[in-house]
């Protein structure tokens, strides 16, 4: 069985039907805040072991479509506050495990569903990913550079961003209200819906005209050369961002490059990046960290994962902890009186079944 759990969700029992990327990482973060959590597992798991995002789980594996499974899953949900699964749409209702047949014997659970399109709509049962969810959201329009196809920022929008925080989010909320109602409800976390959110921001300041999301005017988007990232000679990158007047400045002053005192206006954006594409180009990326290392000009250096967990800044806050003897991403946030904690590999369902039935809700 886990380790005695922390967090603000100690006591929060979860079961997880197994799933791939955005429902795993949603059941991590809880984990992480205390939710015991039971992974409901099929033969040769998910397909994508991943030590990270499986931790602080028990595992059981249980055949979900033959009659004894379908038992085993509701005798376990009758304990249960939350149940998480990313099945298409109907799945789980063929399978006996929908919201009615579940919520008809523990009214006071949270179920939490994870698909890319949602539960309705003329696509609901559609197959497909990330790339797609963020494609038809708006967001994928907007990324990369004009006249060349769009670039991709790995799954972390659609899947994680749109996907599982807001998962996570909504479940935490139901959970929130059923401390007034006494009653649990479904949770219906759809991508596309969960990017729309993601873009409000843009496309708030778009209706305002303050920002432009097309590629060539995109302030946020790498079309301004003060917001974007450098070769370095050395093949390294610098990422430069200094938005706000006085810290471009400041990148201008240290660059020695008065001549582009004025060149954040829009008709002298070309010329400074080409200017900055050369003088980022004659020096290495450590010459250029050390000239900029606590100044004002948001200028920082684009470090890979190994590089960015040995940072001063993030090793300063523990940002990774050693689990299982692996360095892991620690819990976030964080909670000054409930601390989260990064438990270690999938431990014996069975056990932890036996506890829930010994303590009943």
């Amino acid at each position: 069985m886990t380790a005695a759990a922390t967090g603000p969700l100690a006591g929060i029992r979860v079961v997880e039907f197994t799933g791939i990327g955005p429902g795993p990482h949603a059941v991590m973060m809880l984990a992480d805040m205390g939710a015991e959590v039971l992974r409901i597992d099929r033969k040769g798991g998910n397909g994508w072991p991943n030590p990270v995002n499986d931790r602080g789980r028990a595992v059981l594996e249980i055949d979900i479509r033959s009659e004894e499974g379908r038992e085993a899953c509701l005798a376990a949900l009758d304990h249960a506050d939350v149940l998480v699964e990313g099945f298409r749409p109907g799945v789980m209702e063929r399978l006996g495990l929908g919201p009615d047949d579940v919520l008809g014997r523990n009214p006071r659970l949270v179920y939490g569903r994870m698909t890319g399109w949602g539960q309705d709509g003329p696509m609901a049962r559609q197959v497909g990913h990330d790339i797609n969810y963020i494609a038809l959201s708006g967001a994928l329009a907007a990324i990369g550079k004009p006249g060349e196809p769009a670039t991709l920022p790995l799954n972390l929008v659609g899947d994680f961003g749109g996907g599982s925080m807001m998962l996570a989010f909504g479940i935490v909320s139901a959970m929130f209200e059923r401390e007034r109602s006494g009653k649990g409800q479904v949770v219906d976390a759809a991508i596309v819906d969960g990017v729309g959110t993601l873009m409000s921001f843009f496309d708030g300041l778009r209706s305002t005209n303050t920002l432009s999301i097309e590629r060539d005017e995109n302030l946020l988007g790498g079309a301004a050369p003060f917001y974007r990232s450098y070769l370095c000679s050395c093949g390294g990158e610098v990422s430069v961002g200094p938005l706000e007047p006085q810290f471009f400045a400041e990148l201008i002053r240290l660059l020695e490059m008065p001549e582009f005192a004025d060149g954040q206006k829009r008709e002298r954006w070309d010329a400074l990046g080409d200017a900055l594409t050369a003088k980022f180009a004659s020096q290495s990326r450590n010459h250029w960290t050390a000239l900029f290392e606590g100044s004002d000009a948001c200028v920082f250096p684009v470090l890979n994962l190994d590089e960015a967990i040995a940072h001063p800044q993030i090793g300063g806050r523990n940002a990774y902890v050693e689990v299982d003897g692996k360095l892991q991403a620690a819990p976030a946030p964080r909670f000054s009186r409930t601390p989260g904690k990064a438990r270690g590999a999938a431990t014996d369902g069975a056990a932890l079944v036996m506890k829930w039935q010994a303590e009943p809700r």
